[in-house]
């Protein structure tokens, strides 16, 4: 099945969603805060990204951002999921680089159909680009978000 970056700062929502991923067939990274989900985005190249809006160190539309903006993961899909679910949360989280959004209580069910809907319209590209080549129309890559050594 896919691989899937799971970014929630809640232990037991992390722990259930994951195990529930995992016996879906999925393999998960699961990170608990923004800053881990880019370093995990970068180094494991997920399939798709389910990412929490409100998170500890790096909030997830900041964390979004970056990677819509980084040459290397702007083509991951990215579906939110957050218990912030108004019209102009939907809009910043559209805004800010999430393909689909999914509101807390998450439905199993209904976020399985999320993943594959992102899977079905952004298939997983395996070294399809040369990296000498890079593609001229995709973003550059910005600086390193975490400046620590």
């Amino acid at each position: 099945m896919a691989k899937i970056l799971l970014a929630e700062d809640d232990e037991f929502s992390r722990d259930m969603l994951s195990r529930r991923l995992q016996r879906a067939g999925h393999e998960v990274i699961a990170v608990a805060d923004g800053r881990e989900a880019l370093r995990n985005a970068l180094q494991q190249r997920p399939d798709v990204i389910l990412m929490d809006l409100d998170m500890p160190l790096m909030d997830g539309g900041s964390a979004m951002r970056f990677l819509k903006s980084d040459v290397r993961t702007f083509r991951i899909p990215i579906i939110v999921l957050t218990a912030h679910a108004s019209p102009h949360d939907v809009a910043t989280a559209v805004a800010d680089g999430c393909q689909s959004f999914e509101a807390k209580p998450v439905v199993l069910r209904r976020l399985l159909e999320r993943i594959e809907e992102a899977l079905q319209a952004f298939p997983p590209k395996k070294s399809a680009a040369s990296p000498l080549m890079p593609n001229p129309a995709a973003p550059t890559a910005p600086a390193d978000p975490d400046p620590a050594p």
